[in-house]
């Protein structure tokens, strides 16, 4: 009479190991603060950069930032982007039933559709076809609804913001075939062993369709909690744009301190001028001494009740800085090569008034209209992945408490 009951009590025990061999890192939260954090996605078909920005919904200049693309190019929101690209898309990373995902995303569907092209094939395995049968309570995913609305749960994790004690912002990466633990840490200026500790790895192996959480470094705001943007963190080498399009920050190269400047002259913008100073947002003033170099800056301050914020400075540095540097920005793509790295186009030049301080380029925002409402059809849908279980210490020990205080009950009830 015992058998019965063994047998029961493996296959629960199945159940409950299968729900740990989740394809992506766990990070527990228990409040309901956010934060920023990238995606890793791949065009599965040529999309306009509003369509790929509708597809997330998210703002299509934030996209171009995020990703150093040139906003300046003539109508770059309609640039077609191609097939197979890899972009990283901002997110807010939210704390939802206790994990750390993205669940503002939001997806039509279409009578091609299934949960499996949905989730492998448009979102690039960033999801899966079964959470998204959970997220949306589906009960016979083959009998899906034309316009029907869909959550689509991303992953994403903040881990406070910093890696080894340093300000970064995570990117959540969908391994592919040709992946090495080695050639990731390599591409993103990392380590073997730091993406082994982040992601709780207990060896290098990967598969594809495995997420990563990898971190980047980044610059870091300290702008006060009431600001609208409150928490803005820009990963080394790229740029944000904040403060209804009026505000581009910059992060590098050469240090993780944030830079932000006028973004355009074109909007409807508050002042960006600072108090008792002729010193616009981004400009910097010096002037050697024998004590050293007093250097006057104006900064950002965060974008509260619809005014930008600006701070005045005065210090005494050892040295005089040098003109600000910018990250380079990059020519909006039209091909892709194996190693998706597309031309770049002249990085915005530092010009000086003569009196020592930096003018900032301005540059020209692009008029965000009516986003589309679908992305287009014809994409490759692929096959559901066997990811390796990919989760962090915490969340590892929840559930083996879980698994361990059921393996007791499970056993009293045999005895």
């Amino acid at each position: 009479m015992q058998k019965p009951k063994t047998i029961i009590l493996f296959l629960i025990l199945v159940n409950v190991v299968g729900f740990v061999n989740s394809k992506s890192t766990i990070e527990p939260c228990s409040n309901n603060d956010s934060c920023n954090a990238l995606l890793g996605y791949t065009l599965y078909t040529d999309l306009k950069v509003s369509e790929v920005a509708s597809l997330f919904q998210i703002d299509p200049v934030a996209l171009l930032t995020a990703n150093s693309i040139d906003i300046s190019y003539p109508d770059v929101e309609n640039h077609i982007l191609p097939s197979q690209l890899f972009l990283k898309i901002p997110i807010v990373c939210s704390c939802v039933d206790g994990i750390r995902k993205s669940v503002s995303t939001h997806y039509k569907t279409r009578p091609s559709d299934t949960l499996s092209s949905i989730a492998d094939s448009i979102y690039s395995g960033l999801v899966s076809a079964d959470q998204l049968k959970e997220a949306n309570s589906i009960q016979d995913p083959s009998a899906l609804d034309v316009g029907q609305s869909l959550v689509v749960p991303l992953p994403c994790t903040c881990f406070n913001g910093t890696d080894n004690s340093l300000p970064a912002i995570y990117l959540s990466y969908v391994v592919k075939e040709v992946d090495t633990l080695a050639g990731i840490a390599s591409r993103y200026s990392t380590t073997i062993t730091d993406l082994m500790n982040v992601n709780a790895m207990g060896n290098p192996a990967i598969k594809a369709g495995d997420i990563l959480a990898v971190p980047l470094p980044a610059c870091a705001s300290r702008f006060p909690r009431y600001a609208l943007d409150y928490g803005l963190i820009v990963p080394n080498g790229s740029y944000a744009i904040s403060a209804s399009h009026c505000v581009q920050c910059s992060c590098g190269p050469g240090n993780l301190d944030l830079y932000c400047m006028p973004a355009s002259l074109a909007v409807s913008c508050s002042s960006m001028q600072c108090r008792n100073s002729n010193l616009m947002l981004g400009n910097v003033t010096w002037k050697q001494s024998s004590a050293g170099c007093n250097v006057t800056s104006c900064s950002y301050g965060g974008y509260v009740n619809g005014s930008i914020v600006t701070l005045l400075s005065t210090s005494l540095q050892p040295r005089c800085p040098g003109p600000q540097q910018f990250p380079p920005l990059l020519a909006p793509p039209t091909s892709v090569t194996r190693d998706s790295v597309f031309g770049s186009a002249p990085a915005p030049a530092p010009q000086s008034d003569g009196s020592g301080a930096t003018m900032p380029r301005s540059t020209v925002v692009p008029t965000t209209g009516t986003l589309p409402g679908l992305p287009p059809v014809g994409g490759p849908i692929g096959g559901a992945s066997d990811a390796c279980p990919l989760v962090n210490p915490l969340a590892t020990s929840v559930i083996a408490l879980m698994l361990y205080k059921l393996g007791t009950f499970m056993i009293s009830l045999l005895l």
